[in-house]
């Protein structure tokens, strides 16, 4: 079984800091050992959009940074462009975004490169060859990297029900038409006794498949590509009145995301590292521009070398924590274990893990 280690969130002296445990864990994978002088070493993480407070911590980022340079690596933080509008959607705004969010040179010592170039045109096709997809799109630069470090926060999410290492893979690794690819399945729907008109999902829609008709929004079939953006901006609760039409689609985004994320680090596989945040688990993504009540408490910080097992172990966590499953209970219609299933069936990982504290 794969080891999964784990460190309790809160410290208790200047030794059993954050930082500290950061480190401990980065030591525990021997990451050390995957990478030689010289490697160009992709840092993956989510800067969060503007308004979001919940993302990886620059400074937990900043000691990766430094322990790879310690072995003689060249490390650089990245992330791919949103299919959404939003602060990220191309590499100006999304630059931008991360250095005010507290991903400056001056506190992570690592440059920024955003890897699918500046309107994310930058992708290769890596071949995988597997049920939904012969070969996706992944981020140039996150490709053409060495070895790939891949920092996560766990939290919920509205279309796969929950995002830890793999989802940060999958998506974040992906170009905009990677993206869309993965998104393709999935189509929100209005329920017009619910809608109030207010217009957000108009406004938000990256494409303008939305449209306000006798002050109750419609959505083009043939426009809309997916996204979910329009779910996470609408103010109805506590049933939002834009839902995705899940019946077998759930299954199949879940499915195709594992596919992305294999394919993510394809070329890589035996010299990719993993850190996972189990705190602040707020009910949607870090893409949203505000972070939510927390599902559950906060929980530690995780590593391995096997995503399925960490994300396994991260979620396995979280309900034993509050005694039930927050996420299942938050996003009704999704099954988000299917994602760890189907990605230890493609040779992701192992779903089959011991836990062993640092």
């Amino acid at each position: 079984m794969t080891k999964v280690y784990f460190s309790e969130m809160y410290g208790t002296s200047e030794n059993n800091n954050m930082p500290s445990k950061v480190r401990k864990l980065y030591d525990a994978l021997k990451f050390d050992e995957k990478i030689e002088k010289g490697n160009q070493v992709a840092i993956k993480l989510h800067f969060g959009e503007k308004g979001n407070t919940t993302y990886m911590h620059p400074v937990a980022v900043r000691q990766v940074v430094d322990k790879i340079k310690e072995k003689g690596g060249k490390p650089f933080l990245t992330d791919t462009n949103t299919l959404y509008s939003g602060s990220r959607t191309n590499s100006v705004d999304h630059l931008m975004t991360a250095i005010e969010n507290g991903f400056a040179y001056a506190v992570t010592n690592a440059p920024i490169i955003i890897a699918d170039g500046l309107y994310s045109q930058n992708s290769v096709d890596v071949d995988i060859g597997k049920k939904h997809f012969s070969s996706v799109k992944i981020g140039g630069e996150i490709f053409h990297s060495d070895a790939m470090f891949v920092l996560s926060h766990f939290k919920g999410h509205s279309l796969s029900g929950f995002g830890g290492a793999i989802k940060n893979m999958a998506m974040g690794c992906a170009a905009a038409s990677g993206k869309q690819q993965q998104h393709s399945d999935v189509k929100p729907t209005i329920d017009k006794e619910l809608c109030i008109g207010c217009g957000r999902c108009k406004v938000n829609c990256p494409v303008e498949a939305i449209d306000l008709v006798e002050r109750k929004a419609e959505i083009d079939d043939e426009i809309c590509y997916g996204c979910g953006e329009c779910v996470t901006v609408c103010p109805v609760k506590p049933v939002r009145a834009v839902s995705i039409e899940w019946d077998s689609a759930s299954d199949i985004f879940l499915e195709k995301m594992a596919e992305y994320a294999y394919g993510s680090i394809k070329n890589k596989m035996e010299k990719v590292g993993f850190i996972t945040f189990v705190r602040d688990i707020t009910p949607l993504c870090d893409c949203c521009g505000w972070s939510g009540k927390p599902l559950a408490p906060d929980v530690g910080i995780l590593a391995s070398t096997d995503p399925v097992a960490l994300d396994r172990a991260c979620y396995d966590l979280v309900c034993e924590k509050v005694g039930y499953d927050p996420f299942a209970r938050e996003h009704k219609n999704v099954d988000g274990k299917i994602l760890m299933e189907y990605g230890e069936k493609i040779g992701l990982g192992k779903q089959d893990y011991i836990l062993k504290q640092i």
